[in-house]
């Protein structure tokens, strides 16, 4: 049964027969196989098939709920049982949003010190895939924020508050300035990332409010992008804050403040809310409690 509903979860995320059997690590007529045993089992129709894959019944989707519960039940025991036997050992998958890419080493490099026996996997993902990869287990954590979009039923850890910087050349327009404002920045040419991730939203709503549109003269989905054009001295963005001296300047580039407003994000630690944890994800959640707690004194 488990592994039945393993594969239906598979087919959510992946959309696509070969895919989810691929992610699975089994053939497709085995995937296919299992996905109907499970529906001869509960006597519903779980998939609307067509000479492909065309979407999940209401059956199906609130199967799909079920499984998510007992596949991660089911994890935890396992666990649990292992943790037991040898101490907490295992793989966590964390899914961040670029702009807290950096400040993912601040929970991992310490978690790491106290459980020696845990990988990771780090994924960049925009905000809502990295919330759609923790819905469907496939990652046990996700970094993101907290306080500008629904983030449906979960458990969070708030770790600290993005602020916003003028990154430019100190001979660029505004590169003399102690701080600037948003109606200010909307004059200036900009790289910025990519409208489906959820930073650039929250720029784009802060530069409208200021009665400014941005017009970028750069985009891209990775901070890295952005952060080696601006490098170069040519080119000038709006950066997180800590991101900016996480990654370091050189000389030829300052870090001006943008007011008028003063805008604030949180960031966080985001889990599953389930009725039981695993210890990998315990583990996680008190490091982040940890991390924040330390991060607020830093403030």
């Amino acid at each position: 049964m488990i592994t039945r509903l393993e594969f239906l979860l598979a087919l959510a995320r992946e959309q696509h027969f070969g895919r989810a059997a691929d992610a699975c690590g089994v053939t497709q007529p085995t995937l296919s196989a299992g996905l109907k045993q499970l529906e001869a089992e509960l006597g519903v129709l779980l998939v609307q098939r067509g000479s492909r894959f065309q979407r999940l019944t209401p059956e199906g989707e609130k199967v799909l709920g079920w499984a998510r519960r007992i596949v991660g039940d089911t994890r935890a025991m396992r666990q649990d049982v292992e943790a037991m036997r040898k101490g907490l050992s295992g793989h966590l998958t964390i899914a961040a949003i670029p702009t807290a890419l950096p400040m993912v080493p601040e929970l991992t490099t310490p978690f790491r010190a106290r459980h020696p026996n845990v990988s990771f996997t780090i994924l960049s993902r925009t905000s809502a895939e990295a919330l759609a990869l923790v819905d469907n287990l496939d990652a046990d954590a996700a970094l993101t924020y907290l306080d500008n979009e629904p983030l449906g039923k979960v458990a969070t850890v708030p770790l600290y508050r993005e602020r916003y910087r003028l990154l430019t050349n100190p001979d660029a327009p505004l590169g003399d300035r102690e701080s600037v404002t948003w109606a200010e920045v909307g004059d200036v040419p900009l790289c910025l990332l990519t409208p489906d991730m959820q930073n650039r939203r929250i720029i784009n709503a802060l530069l409208k409010a200021a009665g400014c549109v941005a017009t970028p003269t750069l985009e891209s989905n990775s901070m890295i992008v952005l952060f080696a054009h601006v490098r170069t001295g040519r080119w000038s963005s709006v950066m997180p804050a800590k991101l900016a001296a996480t990654l370091g300047l050189p000389e030829n580039i300052r870090s001006i403040p943008i007011r008028e407003p003063e805008a604030a994000h949180t960031i966080g630690l985001v889990v599953a809310e389930r009725d039981t944890t695993t210890p990998l994800c315990a583990a996680l959640v008190a490091e982040a409690r940890t991390l924040a707690a330390r991060l607020d004194d830093e403030d």
